[in-house]
């Protein structure tokens, strides 16, 4: 139906009403209580508009458009009206800045030429330049305007709400809040209390929130047109990526994983649904969900709850399942001619050849090695990554037609292009281990981690004894020990330099060598090694720790006369890697001699050559080269002459429903699901998987005790005045 603001003519759709059909035409309305998500019911009165052959100024956020309807929505008389209903709800707000002409140029401490209290200042509200009301003021017009306003003086306790600050001498009553909380998300933790000029929004009885029933998905605060709702610890601030704080475990994925959505999806049984999000993103659930560093567990705000959501184990508990559903909804696209070649098996080298080869580019892989995985296959130990799964995640790949050549190791670049490839991206990782630079390092017996674990994972006889030292506090030195002790190792101690604080091997990692019975020698650096009557004998020494290296970590410092012997078979040093880089690539190298690549495209000195993975970073985790390879496969796809889109849709489910948590009572103390393992008798003499996975019900226990922020990124943002500053302005507070 038709009808006609402001001399437009606007199409739209029966049901809509006048304000809907002003903002389709891109007219602006002011208003504070109205919001694209919410029911409307005209409390704020600043969206009148005059209706000819309609008595009176109907708000048009309640009024229905009619075919032929003529509507005007500024005359003098509508804009007079709205001053006075701003000047009715400013005097229930801080309104000294909101009418002053210098706001703009004042800082948060900056003395205040008219006088005003700190508590009652714009630029010292978090919300500030966000402020939906500072907008609407700024376009009704009060500048130089003298309006009434006491302090509240309301009670604000931040220290007691881990997660939202509420400071009701803010609030203009909009009920947005209240609606929002209530009718959409089904939770009602917040509602309107007291009558009159005492009304207030808050929990019953006032409780923290935590108490309340709350979820903490943060909806309220996203619908807040001021600052009275906030994240706790945000600042608004210009060119802040808005994401990375709403929803900090998605921003926190280097490829970019859903995680709000496919945790939702796994908490309502939607387990299909849930691995397609995944694999949206990633060639390799299944292997993420086993070895993934999780740092989208680190950045869940559940965890300043209680625990953080359990995102790997929920991956794992879906990729486990998998039936292929997603499948019906991948595409490939037509070929292209052209020709790709992956110098590396690892997860950047598949992952950015799986992505072209459904770009319709013929993509060859070259691997060196007897068997394809790269680091998932030769550094990862069969106890933490079965190669069953590895296997099924590489046979997807090959499926959508990448060709792997195995025992095929590429010295030159030039010899690519000679052979007709049209882009080359290298990913050899790092898989030279650095010796432990001591006297002794090269007798026999002394091995360096890196070749060890590639030898045990290979299937080659490695004799250990029984006494074995791992050097080292990484991943590869708590896989190194782990596996010696699997190859009939009876006695196997991790030597470290520094103290369990400072390991950066991951916790999970730490505990299980520690159940298994491992012993971590602490503050404990190596000096030398000799051979003596047919063993290996470390001369070690006690350390303490100085002043912060370049790592950030405090330096470990020998206390002199500590020295002492300790007799081994077997001594492994898992002190670092390093890639190894032929000259026949004739590319620039840098620190550790690592490729060097643009973050952005992957793009190397080499025209037509990308690179990624290990071999950039030095040693890093399965989830950063694979984002390495998604970044480098748009890259190439461009330069090839595509589109570089490389996401897909793989599910129908795109959003995040009401809430579907356990119940209020359980909610906020309901603790992390914990992954079941065999028990260490049972494991440390094979390489059987020590993580059972994810019970059902557990996986979807933890799936709905996700707050479930990604369900802001579903709100649609109010409508601003055509000046508006943008709520995507948000930076962490230092």
């Amino acid at each position: 139906m038709a009808l006609t603001i402001d001399g437009t003519k606007v199409e739209v759709e029966k049901g809509a009403t006048v304000l809907e059909a002003a903002h389709s035409a891109g007219i602006y309305i002011p208003t504070l209580c109205y919001h694209p998500n919410l029911a409307p019911y005209g409390g704020c009165r600043l969206c009148i508009v005059e209706i000819e052959n309609m008595r009176g100024l109907p708000t048009s956020c309640t009024t229905p458009a009619a075919s032929g309807m003529v509507v005007t929505t500024n005359t003098p008389k509508l804009v007079e009206l709205r001053r006075f209903f701003l000047q009715l709800i400013l005097s229930e707000h801080p309104n000294a800045c909101l009418t002053c002409h210098r706001r703009e140029r004042c800082g948060p401490n900056d003395i205040c030429l008219r006088h005003v209290a700190v508590t009652e200042r714009c630029v010292s509200c978090p919300a500030n330049k966000q402020c939906e009301l500072q907008d609407v003021t700024d376009y009704i017009g009060l500048t130089e305007v003298s309006l009434p306003y006491k302090f509240k003086e309301l009670p604000v306790d931040f220290a007691r709400e881990p997660l939202i600050r509420r400071d009701y001498n803010y609030c203009v009553l909009c009920g947005r809040c209240t609606q929002m909380c209530g009718e959409v998300r089904g939770i009602g933790a917040v509602s309107f209390s007291r009558r009159g000029f005492d009304t207030v929004v808050s929990t019953a009885f006032d409780r923290p929130l935590q108490d309340s029933g709350c979820r903490f998905c943060g909806a309220c605060v996203e619908v807040c047109p001021v600052g009275a709702l906030l994240d706790s610890g945000v600042e608004y601030q210009p060119d802040c990526d808005w994401q990375s704080l709403a929803v900090p475990c998605q921003h926190a994925c280097p490829a970019g994983i859903d995680a709000p959505l496919y945790v939702y999806l796994a908490g309502v049984g939607k387990y299909q649904e849930s691995l397609a999000i995944v694999r949206e993103k990633v060639p390799f659930p299944g292997v993420l969900g086993r070895v993934c560093i999780h740092p989208c567990e680190e950045a869940c705000r559940r965890g300043a709850l209680n625990e953080p959501i359990s995102i790997k184990f929920i991956k794992r508990f879906v990729a486990d399942r998998d039936t292929g559903e997603w499948k019906k909804y991948s595409k490939k696209l037509p070929p292209t001619g052209k020709k790709v070649a992956i110098v590396g098996s690892g997860p950047a080298g598949l992952t950015a050849g799986y992505y072209l080869a459904k770009a319709g580019h013929a993509v060859t892989v070259f691997e060196q090695f007897s068997r394809a995985g790269g680091m998932m296959r030769v550094g990862i130990p069969d106890y933490r990554l079965p190669p069953a799964v590895l296997d099924a995640e590489i046979g997807e790949i090959q499926d959508a037609g990448v060709e792997i050549k195995l025992n095929t190791r590429i010295e030159s670049v030039d010899k690519l292009f000679e052979q007709g490839y049209d882009a080359v991206f290298l990913g050899p990782g790092a898989h030279r281990g650095m010796s432990l630079g001591v006297e002794g390092d090269k007798l026999p017996g002394v091995f360096e981690g890196a070749s060890f674990l590639r030898d045990a994972n290979l299937g080659v006889k490695v004799n250990v004894g029984k006494r074995v030292a791992v050097v080292g506090g990484g991943n590869v030195a708590i896989d190194s020990a782990r596996v010696a002790l699997r190859l009939g190792a009876a006695d196997v101690r991790i030597i470290y330099r520094r103290t369990r604080a400072e390991m950066p091997a991951s916790p999970e990692e730490v505990e299980a060598a520690l159940e298994e019975n491992i012993k971590i020698e602490f503050l404990t650096g190596h000096v030398r090694v000799i051979q003596k009557n047919g063993h290996l004998v470390m001369t070690c020494n006690r350390m303490e720790l100085g002043e912060p290296d370049a790592s950030g970590r405090r330096r470990p410092v020998p206390i002199k006369g500590s020295e002492f012997d300790v007799d081994y078979d077997v001594i492994i040093g898992a002190i670092g890697q390093t890639p190894e880089i032929p000259e026949g690539f004739k590319i620039k190298t840098g620190r550790g001699n690592t490729i060097q690549a643009d973050p952005r495209t992957m793009a190397t000195s080499r025209q037509g050559v990308w690179a990624g993975g290990d071999a950039v970073t030095g040693p890093d985790s399965v989830i950063r080269a694979i984002a390495a390879g998604r970044v480098a496969a748009s890259a190439m796809d461009k330069y090839l002459g595509g589109t570089g889109v490389i996401d897909e849709e793989l599910t129908g489910e795109r959003n995040i429903g009401t809430c579907a948590g356990i119940t209020a009572e359980d909610f906020k103390g309901q603790p992390r699901v914990k992954m079941p393992c065999l028990p260490p008798e049972q494991v440390v003499h094979s390489f059987i998987e020590v993580e059972t996975g994810l019970p059902e019900a557990g996986a979807t226990t933890e799936g709905r005790r996700c707050f479930q922020c990604g369900f802001r990124s579903q709100i649609t943002p109010p409508p601003r005045p055509p000046v508006s500053n943008r709520r995507a302005t948000i930076s962490v507070r230092p």
